[in-house]
This record gives structure tokens, sequence and C-alpha cells, in this order.
């Protein structure tokens, strides 16, 4: 399948929010577009992440959201991996290692030392892509997390 990556803009913002929201729908959220038009638009306009889409026909069917940190062992600059997200009837195609690909040129081209993320041990898809794509599982941590 022919598919090309770029960085997404505000240009993009009502495709990338209809996307966003189905990907907390997959992670059982509750569906609401208009704020997922407004965290999207907030990154975007704050430079607070930098999003790339997947497109087919100039149609947006995926997107892989970063989240610049560091790393304290390394100390450098590295990228979360927090939202990957292909539509469903585009999986299988390609279109996720792509984004991972273009994840990690990213990472050289910003000079950070690379990737991590984390997923849900239930994401069967997500813990069988990333292997494949050169991640490491780290066994030896355990994530917590504090809510408000």
């Amino acid at each position: 399948m022919n598919f090309k990556i770029r960085k997404a803009n505000l240009e993009d913002l009502q495709e990338l929010s209809q996307l966003f929201n189905e990907y907390r729908v997959f992670y059982r959220q509750v569906s609401n577009l208009e704020r997922s038009m407004e965290f999207i638009k907030n990154r975007l306009l704050n430079n607070e992440s930098d999003v790339f889409i997947a497109l087919v026909e100039d149609k947006v069917v995926g997107f892989v959201q970063l989240y610049k940190l560091f790393h304290y062992i390394k100390l450098e600059k590295q990228w979360l991996l927090s939202d990957l997200y292909v539509q469903p009837e585009y999986r299988g195609k390609g279109i996720s290692i792509g984004l991972i690909d273009r994840s990690k040129e990213w990472c050289i081209e910003t000079g950070a030392c690379g990737l991590m993320l984390e997923t849900e041990k239930t994401n069967h898809i997500g813990n069988t892509l990333y292997p494949k794509c050169g991640f490491l599982h780290d066994e030896g941590h355990n994530y917590y997390h504090w809510w408000r």
C-alpha cells in the first residue's frame, strides 16, 4: 500500500482530532471529539508535541505523537512515543512501522538518544509490533501513575 508520512500542522487538525478521538476510544475512553480537538490544537500551537501523520490518497489514516523528555542516565534528550494509532482497515500494511521509523529519524534529526514508550499488557498488537521495530522490553521497571 502506498502511503506518505509528514509532520502534522494546524491544517490537519480536523482529521487528526478524529483519529485521536478514535485512539482514545480504543483505550476505553468516552468519545469526545471537541475535547480531543482542543487537546491536539493546544499541543500543536504550543509546540508541546511533535505529531507525524500517515496519509493514503491524502486521507489521514494514522498518527504518532512524540513528547520531549530527558534521560537521566544518558544525560540527553529523548522522545516519549506517547500515542500511535492506525485506523483498523489500514492495519497490517506497514503504516505503523512507517510511523515508528519516522519517529526514529526524528530522534536522529533532533539529536535525541532514543525513544521510549509504554503500552498496556493487553495491547497484543503493540506488544507484537514494538519488538519487531527494535524496541527492547524493560522487565526491570514497574511504571506507576499518580492522578489527581
